[in-house]
């Protein structure tokens, strides 16, 4: 039941990483603080469609 997500950036808007994600454990959209390598620090990644 593991689903591939994309994970965007929310300051400049770019697609950087790929995970996976149960839908049945986690029902809520990913939002996760990674580096983003266009804005050269660690911003918020939120879940993409």
């Amino acid at each position: 039941m593991n689903e591939k997500v994309i994970l965007t950036c929310t300051v400049c808007l770019s697609r950087n990483y790929t995970t996976r994600r149960n839908k049945k454990t986690h029902s809520q959209r990913l939002e996760l603080n990674k580096y983003c390598k266009k804005c050269g620090r660690h911003t918020l990644h939120k879940e993409t469609k």
